[in-house]
């Protein structure tokens, strides 16, 4: 037994089933009579309780560490220890996946130079409706500020559907530097390499049976799969469009995201585009005495400035 409920949770079950007395009881199981009468003092802390539940009931996949986030963003004072300790005793703990198998061996890190449209990634995620039929969504992200640029649901995707989708994105966004993919028949057919020859746009394939080489859209789709795929129920083509819609907009606007410390993507993309901006200015530049901390594994160039 450890613990003082525990143990405060022995000595009433001594009384109670041998009786024993308080003192008796107390001596066998280790226990202070001081803690087997004390009362805790803390507050209740109703509305907080309250509303980590509301905000894990809204967002069923999400830890006690982006619940903190969000808790943060409306206020609220506490620290991410109480927090944790009133998401362990509200019993939110969020249940795990069935984890894969994970690969042996050293990995090498992708370097990608830290500004937007530095490199794109598309892949495929498939899904059904509640009548069984299947459907497919071509996922487009930004590798260095993880948003989200597109995610089509169809029943079938040709190639050429792929270039239209991308021709609208660059013209909304801007020529990526490299575009990364596997070698399904959607990027390999005429109908992109045509695309590719026009817009001068270089795409990268990786390796056959090497998904980590496209880690970042790998990544995405588990989080797609894990919060809105296996906790939704699709109806109909136009019902998927619509709710992958809210959740694309939701996980660039307002979903904290762990590699770019608990920013969004979309902030986190609008401090590289100030940041940028800075280093094509001069005269701002040196205005500002210290440079600010690159993110969570990315080390941009306005740091290395300052850095000398």
């Amino acid at each position: 037994m450890v613990g003082p409920a525990a143990k405060r949770a022995a000595v009433a079950h001594l009384q109670a089933v041998m009786s024993l007395s308080e003192r008796r009881a107390c001596s066998i199981v280790s226990a202070d009579r001081k803690m087997i009468h004390y009362r805790s003092s803390r507050p209740p802390e109703a509305e907080l309780r309250g509303r980590l539940r509301d905000l894990a009931n809204e967002r069923r996949r999400f830890g006690y560490r982006r619940l903190f986030v969000l808790l943060r963003r409306e206020g609220e004072p506490s620290g991410i220890n109480r927090i944790y300790r009133l998401y362990r005793e509200e019993g939110l703990a969020v249940r795990k996946r069935r984890a894969r198998r994970k690969a042996v061996g050293t990995r090498a890190p992708i370097l990608v130079e830290a500004r937007p449209n530095a490199r794109w990634s598309l892949d495929f995620v498939h899904d059904q409706f509640a009548n069984g039929r299947r459907f497919r969504i071509l996922n487009i992200v930004d590798d260095v500020t993880k948003e989200c640029l597109g995610a089509i649901p169809e029943t079938s995707i040709s190639g050429r559907r792929v270039a239209r989708e991308l021709t609208t994105i660059v013209e909304r966004r801007g020529k990526p530097g490299m575009i990364v993919s596997d070698h399904g028949t959607e990027f390999t057919c005429n109908a992109m390499l045509a695309w590719c020859k026009d817009t001068l746009i270089d795409w990268h394939f990786i390796a056959p049976g090497k998904p980590m080489q496209n880690g970042f859209i790998e990544s995405f789709n588990g989080r797609m799969r894990d919060e809105l795929l296996n906790e939704t129920l699709f109806f109909d083509l136009d019902d998927a469009r619509a709710k992958i819609a809210n959740w694309i907009a939701d996980y660039n606007l307002r979903r904290p995201h762990s590699s770019l410390k608990y920013l969004t993507p979309a902030a986190y993309a609008a401090h590289l585009t100030a940041t940028d901006d800075r280093l094509r200015n001069p005269d701002q530049l040196r205005r500002s005495s210290v440079a600010p901390p690159a993110p969570l594994g990315v080390q941009n160039s306005e740091t290395l400035t300052a850095a000398g």
